[in-house]
């Protein structure tokens, strides 16, 4: 059974998330430091993690399936996702692949690395409606595909 498990602490798209689990009829889980509001009747579960760093990232990590769908902004929880055979969509609608992980894992290293040093970089700019929908369509269509791969 295909599930979404969201890195939920600061995901700008859970709406987009419910609605295409519910066209589903799909499990969300939700996961974070803190309590989050859920919408209820539509199969959204929220799984409250402990303050320590990562333990949501932990947790998502430990629990996702081949047959899962994540959702994260998160590059290292991304490339341990993918390793455990799940399927990883960025909340900007981009997918995380595994042909292309690595490079995306140096290039925030990168980033982490200029801020350390004090280069000033830009952070992520907000979501559009074209954003927004653009993920809700490739979410849509990693489910479907999730639902046909066997697991």
């Amino acid at each position: 059974m295909v599930e979404i498990l969201v890195d939920a602490d600061a995901c700008p798209v859970k709406d987009e998330i419910y609605a295409v689990a519910a066209r589903y009829g799909l499990r969300v889980i939700l996961v974070a430091n803190s309590l989050l509001p859920t919408p209820e009747g539509l199969g959204v579960e929220m799984v409250v993690v402990g303050r320590e760093l990562d333990a949501a990232d932990d947790w998502i990590a430990e629990n996702a399936r081949s047959s899962d769908v994540v959702i994260t902004a998160d590059v290292p929880l991304a490339a341990r996702c993918i390793a455990a055979g799940a399927q990883v969509l960025g909340t900007t609608g981009e997918p995380f692949r595994q042909e292309s992980i690595g490079e995306v894992l140096a290039s925030r290293d990168l980033a982490t690395d200029l801020r350390s040093a004090g280069v000033a970089t830009r952070g992520p700019r907000g979501l559009s409606n074209r954003d927004r929908s653009r993920f809700s369509s490739r979410l849509d269509a990693m489910v479907q595909q999730a639902m046909r791969t066997p697991s």
